[in-house]
């Protein structure tokens, strides 16, 4: 049910050439400064050196899970530990690798009140999760707890979702998928503690499920360490229905054993 439209084209249209003209003129009188350390920039985002030290994924990664493989293993392929046990979601791609030169902006967003940074993360998605994202009739934040969302005052993943999902011209699933209590923080929980802490932690309300039943979704989250609170999403949207769930994040661990959230 998904479609392969990408959203590019517009740019081109006159309409389209009008907003760039005015966006050259407003660049001259108000230079762009970078997103990591509000130098002067030539262009929107980060800066040549925070952009230089970012591992950014792309092919060959893991078809299942978005691991990068050395060398390319052909289509769809997919690492030992999917085969060994296939996860609830159907595929996943990262945009980056969670390490020291992607964490401090990851929990900007995260933590900070740093929204100014989902564009940026948005056009990372975007770029990384594209086949799955011409395939997804509509996306999904991972959701906040409702006590949660109040403390921080927004979710980082609707920050990316939303905007992801108006650029591709899907469906924007703002509330079909609900946390129904707060599990507390990830970090620091074994594989197996993570799993035990999302178990039954999402559900599809009644009245949403019209929105989920036959269609596939792409669920978006900052980060992917074990992947269990994405299988715990994805479980409950099959529940209630979906074809299909995908999963995409700004950037995912590689050894979950080796760096805290």
């Amino acid at each position: 049910m998904g479609r392969d439209n990408e959203p590019f084209g517009r740019a081109w249209e006159p309409a389209g050439l009008l907003v760039r003209a005015g966006r050259a003129a407003l660049d001259v009188i108000y230079p762009h400064r970078s997103l990591d350390e509000d130098r002067p920039v030539q262009t929107p985002g980060l800066s040549a050196e925070a952009w230089s030290r970012i591992a950014f994924l792309d092919d060959p990664v893991c078809d299942g899970c978005g691991t990068p493989f050395e060398f390319s293993l052909g289509p769809g392929a997919r690492c030992a530990a999917c085969l060994a046990k296939p996860r609830a979601f159907d595929r996943a791609r990262a945009a980056c690798l969670y390490d020291e030169a992607s964490r401090g902006l990851v929990l900007q967003l995260k933590y900070a009140d740093r929204t100014d940074l989902s564009a940026l993360f948005t056009a990372w998605i975007s770029r990384s999760a594209r086949e799955l994202l011409a395939e997804a009739d509509a996306v999904a934040p991972v959701p906040l707890h409702p006590s949660r969302l109040f403390r921080r005052r927004y979710n980082q993943a609707a920050e990316i979702a939303r905007p992801l999902a108006r650029l591709w011209s899907r469906d924007y699933l703002a509330d079909a998928l609900v946390r129904r209590r707060d599990t507390g923080a990830q970090a620091g929980r074994s594989g197996t503690g993570r799993r035990r802490n999302v178990a039954a932690a999402f559900r599809v309300p009644d009245s949403r499920r019209r929105q989920v039943e036959g269609r596939r979704i792409l669920l978006i989250d900052d980060v992917m360490t074990t992947g269990a609170t994405l299988e715990a999403c994805a479980r409950a949207l099959k529940a209630a229905g979906a074809a299909g769930v995908d999963a995409a994040v700004i950037a995912r661990v590689k050894d979950p054993a080796s760096l805290t959230i």
